[in-house]
């Protein structure tokens, strides 16, 4: 049972493609963040028409991020959305921690900062002990006190092996304060058995990456939360797009194309991620470097490699960002 405390009819995930915002620091002993850059990353961000922005997700660096930076980042990505006359733009914030108090807690932050949902992971600390049943009763509980509808995040990579199977997603997809399942397992055929149980509106399947968000729509899926959309959104878009328009072989052909270059994001990890956009959006260098410990992306010869996987979309991207303003 929902408590008075949630929506009696939560706002449903929107489907399209969002984007989890890289979180920009300063090159300094403290790593404060980078505010000017943030921002004209988040102006880049909303202009794009990407249909979502997430912050403090995994690109986002969530787990070396404070409460207060946290509020920040979803205050100052409203403000950005409002004055680019977007002011409805969904926003979804991470909400993590080790306990359910907790992540109870950051869903009680992202209301208050002017979220509309909260992306959550399975509390991974004590995964010898957190059965199925364990799992889906945190979620539960969670979604019972969150004053935001809650998006599973079921990533096991960074959930010390976690996964939110199919048989726990059709009970929880049942909850009226869960809205939907960010699949960053790879699981094709958990969205093709989610999506037959579910309406979209009800609880919405997307793809964790975009390299396989053909196939996920194909079987059911409205979307992605993907990384790539920090420097290519346009193309992102222009699959989902096409898709949706019924221009399947043109969004297959896009689609073999973009996941050729995610790869490099991929294999480039968070620190290649924030490098490589750095260097194609002229971003500073110097401030392109994760938190620490996180090592820095310094290898020349990997600088080269991520450079050549990633750069051949670039002229694609801008096209599309010249026919948005034409």
């Amino acid at each position: 049972m929902v408590s008075s405390s949630t929506p009696s009819a939560p706002r449903p995930f929107p489907p399209g493609v969002h984007v989890p915002s890289l979180t920009w620091f300063r090159n300094d002993r403290t790593q404060e963040i980078d505010w000017d850059v943030q921002t004209k990353h988040l102006e880049f961000l909303a202009s794009s028409g990407l249909h979502g922005i997430v912050l403090a997700g995994t690109n986002g660096e969530a787990i070396t991020l404070t409460p207060e930076e946290k509020s920040k980042l979803v205050r100052t990505t409203r403000e950005i959305a409002v004055r680019l006359g977007r002011p409805d733009l969904p926003i979804t914030m991470g909400c993590g921690g080790g306990c359910t108090r907790d992540v109870i807690a950051e869903t009680v932050l992202a209301h208050k900062a002017g979220a509309d949902f909260g992306l959550v992971l399975v509390p991974s600390y004590f995964h010898f002990a957190l059965d199925s049943d364990a799992i889906v009763s945190f979620f539960e509980e969670l979604a019972d006190s969150s004053p935001v509808p809650v998006v599973i995040y079921n990533f096991p990579g960074v959930a010390a092996g976690l996964d939110v199977n199919s048989e726990m997603l059709s009970r929880l997809g049942r909850h009226a304060n869960i809205v939907g399942v960010k699949l960053t397992c790879g699981g094709i055929a958990k969205v093709a058995r989610v999506a037959a149980e579910f309406e979209p509106d009800q609880f919405a399947v997307l793809a964790g990456q975009s390299d396989w968000l053909v196939p996920a729509m194909s079987v059911g899926g409205v979307g992605t939360i993907t990384g790539v959309a920090n420097l290519y959104p346009r193309v992102c878009l222009e699959i989902f797009d096409l898709f949706r328009a019924g221009q399947v072989k043109e969004a297959e052909a896009a689609q073999l194309r973009l996941a050729k270059m995610e790869w490099g994001f991929g294999k480039g990890g968070i620190n290649g991620t924030k490098w490589v956009v750095a260097k194609l959006l002229g971003y500073p260098l110097e401030g392109c470097h994760c938190r620490r410990p996180y090592p820095v992306y310094a290898d020349p010869e990997k600088h080269a490699w991520i450079m050549g996987t990633v750069q051949p979309l670039q002229e694609t991207e801008q096209k599309r960002s010249q026919a948005a303003t034409e």
